[in-house]
């Protein structure tokens, strides 16, 4: 085994490559195997990720497997004995350094995709058992390992070599040296700093963060030096002065740029201090590159605003992130684990596009960490599907909303035809701000979810995800209504645990888990094509389908327009994409019916106290959007005096503040009745003042009145159909009193 793992990583030096040794067979059969491979590796420079001890060196538990973000190693183990997750697998990859090994500890390979492990325990969803997961996602990777260059295949049992992976590659040029700018605006430092002419060049354009109105792109798969690009850049701006703010999906996914920025401002002799509880480096020039979540960086003010691993973020923000007026640049993984949504290059660069901004865009390709053409990279795009992407787009661009075949995209299927496999799954990649390999396995073998999709000549431009949940036994739904989490049953668990609903869980639901449409065909109505059709299927096998997500004034109408109704808004923001979720409903039996008509009432009963505390705060349009998609009529409930309150204040000298209550029981049926349209000025103060009881100084500033004088009376013009509409005899004999 010693001879096998040296030969590897004689070979892996040679080339400035990786290579994959796999051990497979009992426990202790591979973690012996794996002691006498790395037995003159220095501990310090291996990690194993596992839950036993295994070597001296360091050991984390797979789910904490981030930690390796960010870093590097000579050799990382991944031990799959008790269970293989996709998403460390993934980590571990690019966590391994030029030269460096990765190990594979797994049981024989002929039996593992028949092997049930903790991983397949985390797929199982009530009412669903364990005999429900399937082995595909193994099935598949021992075939990649099989057959991919530089991969070792040792049966540790027999101790016997099935392949050497040892590749014998040709000599390679020396490399040339890296060659900085003749004129440059940041300190040659920066520049010296940098490991290739594509890192000089990325810093050389994030010079344009001096100008206000830049925004620059920088693009690159993982190990390329992006993020340490813009650290450099960081510090150089820092160095002159400038606050720089940083933002990722979290703090770790940016430590390179402040590792760097740091570094740059030693070697300048600048550096004031570092505070990694703070996430924040100084500059004696009194300049800084310090650290927020993206909800709180989209509001915060600096002079430059540095968005890593960008395509992990919704749209959403990354609109927000370039509608200010500082510089911004933003860095991303076009794929690979940290990347793996595809929002930012199918929809943001448009937007970007089409902006005031002056935009400059960079791509990087020369590899930092190891080689060109690494065979352990290789493998690992292929099975983990880290460049899926959707078919090109000339096969479907003509596409018309009739054309498609609707039907199942069974797991079988998938399996059998990777290029089918990566044009559905490069879709929920395209279409979602954090698809990742975890979703690669549970797509082929969990048993709670299928997939429905619209295909044209084998080529799919269409695709839903969907889960099945409810149908829980007595006993799950007693656990769940006393607090025990249940996984996978998003919609019972909500209206069950949250909104005491104690039968909630008894229906069947279908919930569409993830929705997508090929970028080149959307907007011809395929997606609400896609929706017909599942409910057409479904009839008669569901109580009712729903959907959860991150409400939009877009979302929220697209999936109104397609027979959804509300029935909840979350009252906490994600943390990632700083939206409130809406819970919406199609019913499709009597008893979905039931079940909807019931928590609708319950909504629209304490919205008016939730929008005035914890959703004080919600977007007006949002609020508007999802109380025009509620399926169920409030109760206005006005007594005679608050009638002529309403209508004094609308037409004559009444007073708001006296009872600022009867305005908002009236503004929420006017709002579910679509009495104003969403997304206008009337609905938004209907929202923000009567609802949310936002403070008059705060609704003329976001709503852009001149005066709070101004806000009022507007409020009053938007009051005045409203009493002729709902106003009883009294309402109107006081509103003719003062017209």
């Amino acid at each position: 085994m010693h001879r096998v793992a040296a030969a590897l990583r004689e070979e892996a030096a040679a080339t400035n490559e990786r290579r994959l040794l796999v051990c497979h067979g009992g426990r202790e059969a591979t973690y012996d195997a794996c002691r006498e491979a790395l037995g003159d590796v220095p501990s310090d420079g291996v990690t194993v990720l596992s839950e036993g001890d295994i070597l001296p060196a360091e050991h984390l538990p797979p789910r904490r497997s981030g930690e390796l973000l960010g870093t590097t190693r000579e050799a990382v183990v991944v031990d799959c004995h008790d269970a293989c997750h996709p998403n460390a697998l993934g980590r571990a990859v690019g966590a391994v350094d030029g030269g460096g090994l990765l190990v594979l500890l797994a049981p024989p390979l002929d039996d593992w995709p028949d092997h049930r492990d903790g991983f397949d325990e985390r797929l199982v969803v009530p009412p669903f058992d364990l005999d429900g997961v399937t082995g595909h996602f193994r099935e598949r990777l021992v075939a990649t390992l099989r057959v991919h260059p530089g991969i070792a295949l040792v049966d540790a049992d027999a101790g016997t070599v099935e392949r050497d992976g040892l590749t014998d590659p040709a000599p390679r040029l020396r490399e040339g040296s890296v060659t900085p700018p003749d004129d440059h605006a940041f300190p040659r430092a920066a520049y010296d700093a940098c490991l290739t002419d594509d890192q000089v060049d990325a810093v050389r354009a994030l010079e344009a963060l001096a100008d206000a109105n830049a925004a620059v792109v920088v693009e690159a798969d993982r190990g390329r030096g992006k993020s340490s690009a813009a650290g450099l850049a960081a510090g150089a701006l820092a160095a002159d002065g400038a606050d720089v703010l940083v933002t990722a999906p979290g703090y770790r996914n940016a430590a390179a740029v402040f590792d760097r920025a740091a570094e740059l401002l030693d070697a300048l002799g600048t550096l004031a201090g570092r505070d990694d509880q703070a996430h924040e480096v100084r500059a004696a020039s009194g300049g800084r590159v310090r650290f927020a979540p993206p909800p709180e960086a989209s509001e915060a003010t600096a002079d430059a605003l540095v968005v890593d691993e960008a395509a992990a973020l919704p749209v959403r923000l990354l609109d927000a992130f370039a509608a200010g007026d500082r510089p911004v640049a933003f860095t991303t993984t076009i794929h690979g684990y940290e990347g793996a949504g595809r929002g930012f290059s199918v929809r943001f660069r448009d937007h970007l596009a089409d902006s005031d901004r002056e935009v400059r865009e960079l791509s990087m390709s020369e590899p930092i960490r190891y080689a060109p053409g690494d065979p352990v990279e290789t493998w690992a795009f292929r099975a983990l599907l880290f460049d899926a992407g959707p078919a090109v787009d000339p096969l479907v661009a003509d596409v018309e909303v009739g054309d498609p075949e609707y039907g199942p995209l069974e797991t079988d299927a998938l399996v059998g035809d990777d290029h089918l496999l990566r044009e559905a799954f490069g879709l929920l990649v395209a279409a979602h701000y954090r698809t990742e390999p975890d979703d690669l396995a549970r797509l082929l073998d969990a048993p709670n979810l299928t997939v429905r999709a619209l295909t044209r000549d084998g080529h799919v431009v269409a695709l839903a995800l969907l889960a099945w949940e409810g149908n829980l036994p007595a006993s799950t739904r007693e656990a769940m209504y006393e607090g025990a989490y249940v996984r996978g049953n998003m919609i019972p668990d909500v209206l069950t645990s949250q909104l005491r609903d104690p039968e909630a869980g008894a229906p069947q639901g279908l919930r569409v888990m993830r929705i997508a449409t090929h970028p080149a065909v959307r907007s011809r109505g395929l997606g609400s094509r896609l929706l017909k059709e599942i409910r057409r299927e479904f009839d008669g096998d569901v109580d009712y389908l729903s959907v959860g997500f991150g409400a939009t004034p877009d979302l929220v109408r697209f999936w109104r327009d397609n027979g959804y109704r509300t029935v909840h808004l979350s009252t906490s923001r994600n943390d990632t994409s700083g939206e409130y979720s809406a819970l919406m409903v199609d019913p499709v039996s009597e008893a979905g019916r039931a079940l909807h008509d019931r928590t609708a009432e319950w909504f629209l009963r304490r919205v008016v106290g939730v929008l005035g505390d914890p959703l004080s705060d919600c977007d007006p349009d949002v609020v508007a959007a999802v109380l025009a998609a509620v399926d169920t009529t409030p109760d206005l409930d006005l007594s005679e005096r608050e009638w002529r309150l309403v209508a004094a204040t609308a037409f004559g000298p009444g007073i708001y503040d006296v009872a600022p209550s009867a305005f908002a029981r009236l503004a929420l049926r006017t709002l579910v009745d679509g009495r104003v349209e969403p997304g206008t000025d009337a609905a938004r103060l209907l929202a923000t003042k009567a609802l949310q009881g936002r403070d008059r100084a705060t609704v003329t500033e976001e709503l852009g009145y001149v005066s709070t004088r101004e806000t009022m009376r507007s409020l009053g013009e938007v009051l005045r159909p409203l009493v002729r509409t709902y106003g009883p005899e009294l309402a109107q004999q006081e509103a003719n009193r003062h017209g």
